[in-house]
C-alpha cells in the first residue's frame, strides 16, 4: 500500500478536493476513531453469528470468518484511499457523485441510508427484547421510543461525547468476548471440549468449498460497519494520517477476536447445540459454569446500544453530507450552533428509525441490508479507479489497483450467494431509490443546489 503525495493546482472544490475549513468539529483522534470502527464492527451480531455460520460451514467456523476478514479488507482498502483523499461527510455517496455523477451518488447514499435507518430500528426493537426482559419487562414500543430519543440526544450533544461513550461500550463488548474465549479454552483444558470439530468443514448440504463461501457470506455481514467511519472523516484530526491506521488496526483486532470466539465456541460446545441456540455464546457460558447468565444479557444490551449509536451517527452524517451535496433537501445540512452537530439530519433519521421500530415492519427489510451494502461496496471499489485521474493537494493513502479490482469482484461473488426472495425485496428497495434519484436530478436541473 503506497501513499500518493502528488499535488496539483488543478484540484478544485467542485472536483471534490477537501476544504481546510468545515462547520463540523474536528474532535476525533486516531484512538477515538479506532474505537469507533472497532465498536461498530464488533456489534450485536457477534452474539448470534457463530451458530448461523456453523449451520452453513460446519464446526470449522474460524475458516469462513478468516475468509470474510480478507474480503472485508479489500473493500476497506478502497475506503481508506477515498476517505483520506476526500475527508468529507457523505462517504460513499460523495465518492460515487465525484466518480459517476449525482444520480449514482444519490443511489449509493440512499442504499447506505436505507441500511442504516433500518439497522437502527431493528436494534431499537432488539434492545427491548429478550435481553432486557432478563432485568425488567416493558412494552417494546415504549422502549424503542426512549432508546432512540436517548441516542439522538447523545448524538446531538457532540461527536466527542458520543465517541467517548463508544470507547467505554467497546471495552465492555470486547471484555465479554474475551471472557467467552477464556471460558471456551477452560472447557477444552478440563477435558470436556469438542476440539475435533475445529477441522470439520462442510455440511450435508455443502461440500468444503461451498461451505466456506456460504459461511463467509454470513461472516462478512459481521465485518461491515467499517464503512460508517468514513462519514466522520470530516470530524477527524489529520484524517489522512489517522484514518488508515484506525481502520486497519480495528479490522485486524475485530478479525482476531472473531476467529478466537469461533474457535472457543466450536471447541467448547457441540455444533448442533450452537446451531439450535439463539444465543450461542451463552452456551459457552453454560458449558463452563460459574458465570451468571445475566452478566451476558447486560453485555449484549451494551453491544446493541453501542451499535445503534454508531449507526445513528453514520446515518445522520451521511444525510448531512448528501444534503450539502444537493442530493437531499438543504435543511438537512443545518448544524446546531455551539455543538456543531447536524441536528436536522439527526432528527430526520431518528424519526424514520422510530417509525420503522413502532410499526414492526423491520424484518421484511432487514434481510435486504447486506445486498444494499454490496451495491455500495461495488460502487466504492470502482470509484477508486475512476477517481485516479483526479489529483488533490497533499498526500493520501493509495490502495494497489489489483486490490480495488478484487474488492469489486468480491462484491459480485457474495451477491451470487444472496437468496432469491432477498433479491426481489432488494430490487424493490433499489427501484424506489432510482425514482428518488431521478427526482433529485430533476431538482438540480431546475435550480437546485449544484
Amino acid at each position: 500500500m503506497a501513499s500518493d503525495g502528488t499535488a496539483s493546482g488543478a484540484s478544485t472544490e467542485a472536483a471534490g478536493a477537501p476544504r481546510e475549513g468545515t462547520p463540523l468539529a474536528r474532535a476525533l483522534t486516531t484512538g477515538l476513531l479506532y474505537f469507533f470502527i472497532l465498536g461498530d464492527v464488533l456489534g450485536a451480531g457477534v452474539y448470534v453469528l457463530v451458530g448461523q455460520v456453523a449451520d452453513r460451514s460446519g464446526g470449522a467456523v474460524w475458516v469462513p470468518l478468516a475468509v470474510a476478514l480478507g474480503l472485508a479488507l479489500l473493500t476497506a482498502s478502497s475506503y481508506a484511499e477515498l476517505a483520506t483523499k476526500y475527508p468529507r461527510a457523505g462517504g460513499a455517496a460523495h465518492y460515487a457523485t465525484l466518480a459517476y455523477g449525482p444520480f449514482t451518488g444519490f443511489l449509493a447514499g440512499y442504499c447506505m441510508l436505507a441500511a442504516g435507518v433500518v439497522s437502527v430500528a431493528a436494534l431499537a426493537r432488539g434492545f427491548g427484547g429478550d435481553y432486557l426482559t432478563a432485568f425488567v419487562s416493558l412494552p417494546t414500543g415504549l422502549v424503542a421510543v426512549l432508546f432512540l430519543a436517548a441516542l439522538a440526544l447523545l448524538n446531538a450533544r457532540g461527536i466527542s461525547e458520543s465517541t467517548r461513550a463508544n470507547v467505554l461500550a467497546t471495552v465492555i463488548e470486547v471484555g465479554g468476548l474475551v471472557t467467552v474465549i477464556v471460558l471456551g479454552a477452560w472447557v477444552v483444558l478440563r477435558g470436556d471440549g469438542n476440539a475435533h470439530a475445529l477441522t470439520q468443514l462442510g455440511t450435508a448440504e455443502h461440500g468444503p468449498a461451498a461451505a466456506v463461501l456460504s459461511g463467509a457470506v454470513l461472516a462478512f455481514y459481521s465485518f461491515v460497519g467499517f464503512e460508517t467511519s468514513v462519514n466522520v472523516a470530516e470530524e477527524t484530526r489529520d484524517p489522512r494520517r489517522s484514518y488508515p491506521r484506525a481502520l486497519f488496526g480495528a479490522l485486524a483486532t475485530a478479525g482476531l477476536v472473531y476467529v478466537l470466539v469461533g474457535l472457543a465456541a466450536t471447541a467448547a460446545v457441540d455444533t448442533d447445540t450452537l446451531v439450535a441456540s439463539d444465543g450461542p455464546l451463552l452456551e459457552v457460558v453454560r458449558a463452563a459454569g460459574g458465570v451468571p447468565l445475566q452478566l451476558f444479557s447486560a453485555v449484549a444490551l451494551v453491544a446493541v446500544a453501542n451499535g445503534a449509536l454508531l449507526t445513528g451517527i453514520m446515518s445522520s452524517r451521511l444525510a448531512y453530507g448528501m444534503a450539502r451535496d444537493g442530493l437531499l433537501p438543504g435543511f438537512l445540512a443545518r448544524v446546531l450552533p455551539g455543538r456543531r452537530t447536524p441536528w436536522a439530519a439527526i432528527t430526520a433519521t431518528t424519526a424514520l428509525a422510530l417509525l420503522l421500530a413502532l410499526t414492526g415492519d423491520v424484518s421484511s427489510l432487514a434481510s435486504t441490508l447486506v445486498l444494499l451494502l454490496l451495491v455500495v461496496f461495488f460502487l466504492v471499489n470502482t470509484a477508486v479507479l475512476v477517481l485516479r485521474r483526479d489529483r488533490v493537494a497533499g498526500g493520501h493513502f493509495r490502495t494497489p489497483t489489483p486490490v480495488a479490482v478484487l474488492g469489486a469482484v468480491s462484491c459480485v461473488l457474495l451477491a451470487t450467494q444472496i437468496a432469491r426472495d432477498v433479491w426481489l425485496r432488494g430490487l424493490l428497495v433499489l427501484a424506489v431509490g432510482l425514482v428518488l434519484g431521478a427526482v433529485a436530478r430533476a431538482r438540480r436541473r431546475t435550480g437546485g443546489r449544484a
